[in-house]
C-alpha cells in the first residue's frame, strides 16, 4: 500500500512543500509548491514574514487535496524565532542576516565567559547564536510582555495546529540547551536577563503535535491530518538521510551553508574542541552532530544575485563551464570572513577581501567563481582532516548530500582536496530526512530511493 507525506522543507532562501509517496520502503518525491523565503527590511531591521511562509505553506497544501495524507513535517534553518505575546500573537521573527547581534557576544561574555557558554552548550560560537539574538532583543527591550518563544518551524507548526512545542533538533542550535540533558540551561537564560519557561516544552522527533486547525483542513481539502515534530532544523534532517553503508564517514551538507561533521553518540565538549570552534547539535535520532559550520553556497548565490542586477544572468551550467575553463586559484579566501556575511556586493566584497589579503582580485565573473569553489575546497579539507583527528582514525567516506551535491566540479574538487572518496546525492536529503521520520524509516530503509554518483580523489586539477 502506498502512502503520502507532506514535507515542508523551508531553506534560507526558498521554500517547498513535497508529496511523497511511500510503498515498500521505496520513496518518490514530488514538489508540489516552490516559494521564496525573502528578507523584509524595515527602518533597519531584517525580518522573516512568518505569516506570508505560512499562507505559502497553506498554498502548497492545497495542491496535495485528493492524496490521503499521513501527516505532515517542517524543517527550516536555525537559530532564529518567534516571540509570542501572551494572546497567542506571533511577532515576526528577526533573520540572523540582520547585523544587529554585531558586537553583541562580547557584551554577553562580560556576563559569562565564552568558555563558560561553550562548556555548557558545545555549541559554535557564532554573532547570530540564538543566545546572542535573545540578549539583544531582551536589551533593546523587545523581549517585554513576550510570554513564549518559538523557533521558527515550531512557530509554522503552532500556525498549523494551534500547539506550542519545542522540538529537540532545533533548540538544539540556539547555545541555550544543554546538550547531555537535553535542557534549557537556566544560568544563560539568567544571563539573558530572561526566564527558561519562555520556551515550550521539549519534544523529539516523531511527536505528533496534533491535527490541522478545522479551517486550515477545510481550506486545504486534506481534513484533520496530523502534523508532525520531524528533525526541525534542516540539518539534521538531511543527516537523517546521508545512505552510510559504513560507520566510518564524515558528511556534508551543502547548500546556502556547509555542514560539515560526524555522529557521536555523546557531545564532545572540551578545549580543543572550543579551539575549533566546533558545535555539537542534536541529531533525528537523539544522537550529536558533530560539526563545523561553513559558509557555503550563499557566496556563489550573491554573486550570481549582483551579476544579474547587472544584466549577466548565468545558469549553473554555464557557472560551472566558467569554474572549470579556468586555472586554479593560486591564492584563496576564507568562505568565512566576516565581511561576506551580508554585503551588499559580493563580488566587489570577494574582490577587497582579496586585496586586504595582499593579492590580486579576480578580474572576471569566471575567476570569481573559480576562486570560490578553490577556496570552499580547501576549507572542507580543513575541516575533514580535524574530524578525522576528532574520531581518531581514518574517514574511508565523505557524503555530500543537498543541492550542493549536484555540483560535479565542486564534488570532485572536494573529494582531491580531501584525499577521499566522495558519495553525493540525495539532492533531496533535507525534505527525504523530514518524510523519514514522519514514517518512520531509516537509513537501510532508503537505500534504494538513492541515486549517488561517487567521486574518486584524483589530485588537484
Amino acid at each position: 500500500m502506498t502512502k503520502h507525506y507532506l514535507a515542508v522543507d523551508l531553506g534560507a532562501t526558498s521554500g517547498r512543500v513535497i508529496l511523497a509517496s511511500v510503498e515498500a520502503k521505496k520513496v518518490q518525491m514530488t514538489t508540489l509548491h516552490r516559494f521564496p523565503t525573502p528578507l523584509q527590511e524595515e527602518q533597519g531591521r531584517y525580518y522573516w514574514d512568518i505569516f506570508k511562509l505560512h499562507e505559502e505553506i497553506v498554498a502548497g497544501l492545497q495542491k496535495a487535496a485528493g492524496y490521503p495524507v499521513e501527516s505532515i513535517g517542517i524543517d527550516t534553518w536555525g537559530v532564529d524565532f518567534c516571540r509570542v505575546k501572551p494572546d497567542g500573537t506571533l511577532c515576526r521573527p528577526r533573520a540572523y542576516r540582520d547585523p544587529y547581534t554585531k558586537g553583541v557576544p562580547e557584551a554577553f561574555f562580560r556576563t559569562m565567559p565564552k568558555e563558560e557558554l561553550y562548556r555548557r552548550t558545545g555549541i559554535q560560537i557564532m554573532n547570530f547564536n540564538s543566545v546572542f539574538q535573545l540578549y539583544a532583543q531582551q536589551q533593546a527591550g523587545d523581549m517585554d510582555g513576550i510570554d513564549k518563544v518559538l523557533f521558527i518551524p515550531d512557530a509554522l507548526g503552532y500556525l498549523l495546529t494551534g500547539r506550542m512545542v519545542c522540538e529537540y533538533t532545533i533548540l538544539s542550535t540556539s547555545a541555550v540547551m544543554n546538550p547531555r540533558t537535553k535542557e534549557i540551561d537556566a544560568d544563560i537564560m539568567q544571563a539573558c536577563g530572561l526566564r527558561p519557561s519562555l520556551f515550550a516544552p521539549l519534544v523529539l522527533p516523531g511527536t505528533t503535535l496534533g491535527v490541522l486547525k478545522p479551517e486550515i483542513a477545510e481550506k486545504t481539502g486534506l481534513g484533520p491530518v496530523k502534523v508532525v515534530a520531524v528533525a526541525g532544523h534542516d540539518t539534521g534532517s538531511a543527516v537523517a538521510a546521508v545512505p552510510a553503508t559504513s560507520p566510518h564517514f564524515a558528511y556534508l551538507s551543502s547548500g546556502t551553508w556547509s555542514l560539515m561533521g560526524i555522529e557521536t553518540p555523546e557531545p564532545v565538549i572540551d578545549e580543543r574542541m572550543f579551539a575549533l570552534n566546533f558545535t555539537n547539535e542534536g541529531g533525528a535520532s537523539g544522537n550529536i552532530r558533530l560539526l563545523k559550520n561553513i559558509t557555503g553556497m550563499w557566496l556563489l548565490e550573491q554573486c550570481l544575485a549582483a551579476w544579474r542586477a547587472q544584466g549577466r544572468n548565468y545558469s549553473y551550467d554555464e557557472v560551472h563551464a566558467m569554474a572549470r575553463a579556468c586555472e586554479p586559484s593560486a591564492q584563496l579566501i576564507d568562505p568565512d570572513d566576516p565581511d561576506f556575511a551580508a554585503p551588499t556586493d559580493m563580488p566587489r566584497a570577494i574582490a577587497d577581501a582579496c586585496r586586504k589579503a595582499g593579492f590580486p582580485a579576480p578580474e572576471t565573473d569566471a575567476q570569481t567563481v573559480r576562486l570560490i569553489y578553490d577556496s570552499l575546497a580547501a576549507k572542507y579539507a580543513a575541516v575533514f582532516h580535524k574530524l578525522e583527528e576528532i574520531a581518531g582514525g581514518p574517514l574511508d567516506t565523505l557524503h555530500i548530500i543537498g543541492g550542493g551535491s549536484q555540483n560535479t566540479l565542486l564534488n570532485q574538487m572536494t573529494a582531491d582536496a580531501c584525499g577521499v572518496r566522495v558519495v553525493a546525492g540525495p539532492a533531496e536529503g533535507t525534505a527525504l530526512g523530514n518524510v523519514m521520520v514522519q514514517a518512520g524509516l531509516g537509513r537501510g530503509d532508503i537505500l534504494a530511493s538513492i541515486e549517488t554518483r561517487i567521486y574518486e580523489p584524483q589530485g588537484n586539477k
